[in-house]
This record gives C-alpha cells, sequence and structure tokens, in this order.
C-alpha cells in the first residue's frame, strides 16, 4: 500500500514539474519567440505528461498544457456579461500630425493647464487590427475569456482562446481574487498569407484578410478548426480587478502583464506632449510595413491613471485616449482590364489593371488575382467596382467585388493558350489550380530562374554563379540562354560591376569543369517540371541516353520507376517544345558530356542496397546529409523522409529526433554513420 502511495506521489511530482516545464517553454516560444528546447523534446514532454494525466485523470490541472487542444463542438455561445463594461475609444481620422496636435491640446484643455505647464505624459502605442477579447483570471487561472459583443455583453469563448499558445492558462505569481486582462486577438500576415496559400492549393475559399479570419477563428463553434487558424494575442488594458494593485502608469501596467507571462508588444513608448506623440506616429508610420502584423493606427494614453480619472469619461468615451489612424488598406476602384503576368518559374498569374486608388500608404493601379479559379470564385469581370487590399509588402490583391448590377454582358476571363512572352504551350496539371508556360529554359521570364537552378549545387554545380551575377547577365543582355553561358570569357565577365579578374577566371573554371557531368544531373538541370533529383536518376538509369529520352511516348515514359501519368504528361509536354530541345543539342555542341547508354551509375560496381529503404536522421559525423543520400542511391537505395514498417535501416546521427524514436517503436534497425559504411561495403 505504501508503495502504491509513494507511486502516486512521484507521478504528482512529475506532472507538476512537467507542467511547469512545458509551460515554461511554451513561454519562450510562443511570447519571447525565444525557443530553446526542440520541438521533438516538447513533443515527448508533452506525451509524458499526457500518459500521467490519462493514467491519473486527477492529476489533470486547468492549466496543464494539455487542456489547450480538448473541447466540443459548441451548439452556440453563452452570453457573458462584462463586470467593467469593454468601451471604444475615439477615433481621430484626421491621419495627418494635426491629428495628435488636437488630441493633445484637448487634454490640456480639460486639465485647465496653462501654456507654459510642462507638456503632458503618455502612453503610445499600437493599435491593432483583430477582435478585443477579455481573459478573466481567477487567482492566477484562467477561467473566462469573452468577445466585446456590445460592450454590456460578450460571447463565452474560452475553449477557442485557450488554444492560442500566447494566451497564459496561468499567470506568473499572481494571485488576486480576480484580474481580467483586456487584449487583441490578431493573425500575423505570414500566417495569414501561409493559410490562404494552403487553401488555394486545395481548391478552396480563400480569406478576404487577417482581421476577418481572427474574428471568424475565434467565433467558431468547433474549436478543432480554431487550432487550424494560426492566432495571437497581445495584452493591453485591464476589466475588472479584485485584490491586485493596479500600476500608476499605463507604461507600467504593460510591464507587469510581461512580468506575468502575458505578451505585449515592444512597438511602445512613453513620450512628452504633442510633439512625441507626432514623433511616434510618423516612426511608427514608416515601419508600418514591416511589421509582421496589421495595425490601422495608434493608440495615445494619458499615461497617469490618476490623471484619467481626473479626465473621466464623455458619452462612454474616454477622454484620455485616442485612436490616431492611418491611410485605409482597402478601397474600392474599377476593374479597367487584366493581364498575363509570367513569373519565374513559370506560373501565369492573373493581374487586375486599376484605376489608380491610394491604399495603405501608396497608390495602387496593378493587384493580384492569383490564379483562374480564385477569380471565377470572386465573380470579378473587367468593369466591376472591386476591394483592393495592400497591407505591408503583401503585393496588393483583389479581395472582392461590389456588387452592382453590370451595364452590359461582360465575359468571363479566359487564359490564354499560349505564353505570352515565349509562345509555348500553356498547361495546368491534372487536378492543379495553376496555369504554367512549358517553355521553362527558353522562356525569357523564367530565364534568371533557369539558370540558377541550372548551375545549382545539386545540378551543374557551377561555383560562383550566384543571384546577383545572374542579375546582371541576364539584365544586361549578356546571357539569354543556358548555352549561352558557356560563350563566356574572363574579359567579359572582369568588365562586369564588382567582378575581379581573378573572379571571373574561377568562374570560367567552374564553367569548363561543370562540362563533364553525368546524365541525372543533367536532366535535374533542365527545370523539367516534377523532375526532382530522383527521378531524373531514374529516367537516366531507365533511358541511359538523352535522345531516347526525348523521343519517349507518355506510355514509355510511365515505364520508368515512381513515374506516374502528371510526371510523364510533363516531361513528354517539355521535350515535345522544340526549343527545349535546340536547347539540349545546344548544350551538348558546347561541350558538355557524359556517358550516354549507361544511365547515371554505371560506373558502380555492386549496388548492394538494392531495393532498400533508409531515413536519414541528425547530423553526421562527416557526411552531410545530402552525401549519405548520394551514396545509399548510388547504392541503388531509396531515402525517405518518414520511418514505417517498410524502412529498412534507420541512420541517425547526433541530435536524431522522432524519427529514432519512431523506428524504436517499429523495431526497425538503426545504424550510425560506420553502420552505414558498413552497408557500403567500406
Amino acid at each position: 500500500m505504501s508503495e502504491k502511495i509513494d507511486e502516486n506521489k512521484e507521478m504528482a511530482a512529475r506532472a507538476a514539474e512537467l507542467r511547469a516545464t512545458l509551460n515554461h517553454h511554451a513561454h519562450l516560444y510562443y511570447v519571447l519567440d525565444a525557443p530553446t528546447l526542440p520541438d521533438a523534446e516538447y513533443d515527448k514532454l508533452f506525451q509524458e505528461l499526457q500518459a500521467i494525466e490519462a493514467a491519473q485523470p486527477a492529476l489533470r490541472t486547468p492549466d496543464s498544457p494539455t487542456q489547450r487542444v480538448i473541447g466540443q463542438v459548441l451548439a452556440g455561445f453563452t452570453p457573458v456579461r462584462h463586470a467593467v463594461p469593454m468601451l471604444s475609444i475615439r477615433t481621430e481620422t484626421d491621419t495627418e500630425a494635426s491629428g495628435a496636435e488636437n488630441f493633445d491640446a484637448r487634454v490640456r484643455r480639460e486639465l485647465g493647464l496653462a501654456a507654459e505647464a510642462p507638456p503632458v505624459e503618455y502612453a503610445a502605442e499600437l493599435k491593432f487590427d483583430g477582435l478585443a477579447i477579455n481573459l478573466r483570471y481567477e487567482r492566477g487561472l484562467l477561467v473566462r475569456a469573452a468577445t466585446r459583443g456590445n460592450g454590456e455583453t460578450g460571447e463565452d469563448v474560452t475553449q477557442n482562446i485557450r488554444t492560442i499558445g500566447q494566451v497564459p492558462l496561468r499567470l506568473v505569481d499572481v494571485t488576486a481574487p480576480v484580474l481580467e486582462v483586456r487584449g487583441e486577438v490578431y493573425m500575423r500576415r505570414d500566417d495569414f498569407e501561409a493559410l490562404n496559400e494552403r487553401q488555394r492549393a486545395a481548391n478552396e475559399k480563400t480569406f478576404v484578410n487577417p482581421r476577418n479570419t481572427a474574428a471568424g477563428a475565434v467565433r467558431q463553434l468547433d474549436p478543432a478548426l480554431v487550432r487550424q487558424r494560426p492566432l495571437s494575442f497581445f495584452a493591453y488594458g485591464l476589466g475588472e480587478v479584485q485584490g491586485w494593485d493596479i500600476p500608476a502608469t499605463h507604461s507600467g501596467l504593460l510591464d507587469a502583464f510581461l512580468a506575468m507571462g502575458l505578451p505585449v508588444s515592444a512597438d511602445r513608448a512613453v513620450v512628452q506632449g504633442a510633439a512625441g506623440l507626432v514623433a511616434f506616429h510618423q516612426a511608427m508610420g514608416s515601419k508600418r510595413d514591416e511589421l509582421p502584423f496589421d495595425i490601422d493606427g495608434i493608440v495615445y494614453k494619458v499615461n497617469s491613471r490618476a490623471l484619467q480619472q481626473q479626465l473621466g469619461f464623455v458619452t462612454r468615451e474616454p477622454r484620455w485616449a485616442v485612436a490616431h489612424k492611418y491611410p485605409a488598406q482597402e478601397q474600392l476602384t474599377r476593374l479597367n482590364g487584366i493581364e498575363i503576368q509570367v513569373g519565374r518559374t513559370g506560373k501565369l498569374t492573373p493581374v487586375a489593371k486599376l484605376e489608380p486608388v491610394f491604399v495603405g500608404g501608396t497608390t495602387v493601379s496593378n493587384a493580384t488575382l492569383h490564379n483562374l479559379f480564385e477569380l471565377r470564385r470572386k465573380g470579378v469581370r473587367i468593369g466591376d467596382q472591386v476591394i483592393v487590399r495592400r497591407a505591408g509588402d503583401v503585393i496588393p490583391e483583389i479581395v472582392g467585388k461590389v456588387d452592382t448590377p453590370r451595364p452590359a454582358y461582360v465575359p468571363n476571363f479566359r487564359m490564354p493558350r499560349a505564353c505570352p512572352i515565349c509562345g509555348s504551350e500553356v498547361v495546368r496539371e491534372q487536378g492543379g489550380i495553376d496555369h504554367r508556360c512549358s517553355g521553362g529554359i527558353s522562356c525569357p521570364a523564367q530565364r534568371k530562374q533557369a539558370i540558377l537552378h541550372f548551375a545549382g549545387r545539386r545540378a551543374l554545380d557551377i561555383e560562383g554563379l550566384g543571384d546577383k551575377l545572374v542579375d546582371q547577365l541576364v539584365d544586361g543582355g549578356i546571357v539569354q540562354s543556358l548555352p549561352g553561358l558557356y560563350k563566356l570569357g574572363v574579359a567579359k565577365l572582369a568588365a562586369l560591376e564588382r567582378m575581379a579578374e581573378k573572379s571571373a577566371q574561377n568562374l570560367v573554371a567552374a564553367l569548363e569543369k561543370s562540362k563533364r557531368t553525368t546524365l541525372a544531373r543533367f536532366l535535374f538541370g533542365l527545370g523539367i517540371r516534377q523532375v526532382g533529383e530522383s527521378t531524373a536518376k531514374d529516367l537516366a538509369k531507365h533511358f541511359g541516353s538523352i535522345d531516347k529520352l526525348m523521343r519517349a511516348s507518355v506510355p514509355e515514359l510511365l515505364e520508368v520507376r515512381d513515374v506516374g501519368p502528371i510526371v510523364a504528361e510533363s516531361i513528354h509536354t517539355f521535350f515535345a517544345q522544340p526549343h527545349n530541345v535546340e536547347v539540349v543539342e545546344q548544350l551538348k555542341a558546347a561541350g558538355l558530356h557524359w556517358d550516354e547508354h549507361d544511365g547515371a551509375n554505371a560506373d558502380q560496381g555492386p549496388r548492394p542496397l538494392l531495393g532498400k529503404t533508409l531515413v536519414l536522421t541528425g547530423t553526421l559525423p562527416t557526411l552531410s546529409r545530402d552525401a549519405a543520400k548520394e551514396l545509399i542511391e548510388n547504392a541503388g537505395g531509396k531515402v525517405s523522409g518518414s520511418v514505417s514498417k517498410k524502412t529498412h535501416y534507420v541512420i541517425a546521427g547526433e541530435e536524431a529526433g522522432s524519427k529514432l524514436d519512431k523506428a524504436r517503436e517499429l523495431g526497425v534497425e538503426v545504424l550510425d554513420e560506420a553502420g552505414l559504411m558498413a552497408l557500403l561495403g567500406g
């Protein structure tokens, strides 16, 4: 019996230790953006805590990290009456310096300050473009989260807010009976763009802007869907408070929030008078595009709480605070036309030609429509009044249209059948949403990308041919195709800006060295859509000759290992373009050569790993990941990115992660670098 008690005590102590450790590392990751624990290690600790709580449900506490992922689908939200109303603040729509000056003048007038009196001290912070939330903590534990609603009554969204990693489930060193924290749930721009990219890839509806997406996520009835929306949080104010000494200044309050483990924006300042407000507004306006999230203005607050109380409220708005706006990031304008832009990878993107409109701090006349399917889904046609959005460094885009009758029939926009740049056939892969130019290496729009890919380490490995030099060569009209690289001489290269003669000599030598390659590397370097390193090696092994490959039909291509209908069609389409065949012939004429009829591996002798699947994890003592992969593939093996029952060996180095754990779980043989070399025969 005593042994059981001791075991329970040990489990309780371990659970408490795990909760503290996981909460600490979650704070480092989500709030401070300074993680110190690898994801795999965090996951192991998290799973250990889950196992303990499953065995001993009594040890499961409301602030346990495991409780962020629970929650049932709701039939609706429960109304929550705010103990302290969530009031709005006055908006100053004058976006110039005079907007800040007017606010300071009003404050000084209300306080009865003479002209010669010292300037008023203000706390200046960002006005986040998200959804206001009230978090209620009782004795430091999060017990409820509610939306603003009408200011008096909001909605209980606790289970959704618990999924946000930045919201602490327990505050640090806070024992007050009640402490309500107010802040903003928002979505970062990069998270928003990534979310929309996933939606586009799945051919699903995209979201209009980060603000609406964040607000919609918070009000989802299924918390599992909320977890798929990457939300963030900043704290900035108080609601009801019982048993906690409120700091004397607003800036002190934000400092106290940080100490509690709450996220607070670093872009804030204590400033003096109107001049300080204007300077902060201008500084943040200049920085606005660099911020990782949307703002639509600055909030100024009299810093002293005593002065705030003296100023009071007028028509439910505080006299001591104001929101100073920036130019809107969404505006209405007319869609005058649609043109096609061909990107570096051959993707055709419809671009809206707009009636110029001032939005997000600049005049916009072009905006992306992403792809034909999204254009159709939004129902946009030439002549429509459309909503254009520009936020930060995100490319302006059409997010919707105004539903007004069209004066006459306007046909739907259609994608061209030929590339507007090079005339090559435009193709769309089966099941895909993007239209692409099939010209590849011969299309001027894709020239820079084609050269960089061709020169890459895994292709022709032309050392010294980087982005900036390729820009100079292409923009200066010096190189217009891949064969043109091999016409470069030392004198021509040395004449380029920032190109020393020694560097020019090295590049010419690297180009000469690259002429002796393998068929697999050459095929990969051509940049054929859907043809990666592995497929290039399979093609080289199967056909052994570039001429045979160029003549191959789709059925013949389907005979190659791991080549399916989409890949086969892509290869066939590429070589069906006469200009692509011409590029290959010109490269051969320039001196590029390899051993025909023997594929990529004819000179390798025995292939001890034929039919074996291996997984690489961690850092090996002497071999890079690429070198180890090449050795395995040359020996006939296949390198997989994940461990399964079909895996024959896992090659593990230092800091091996979850793949090593999976291998042990499945009983897959684990080897080190020496073991790999033994398999290879030396």
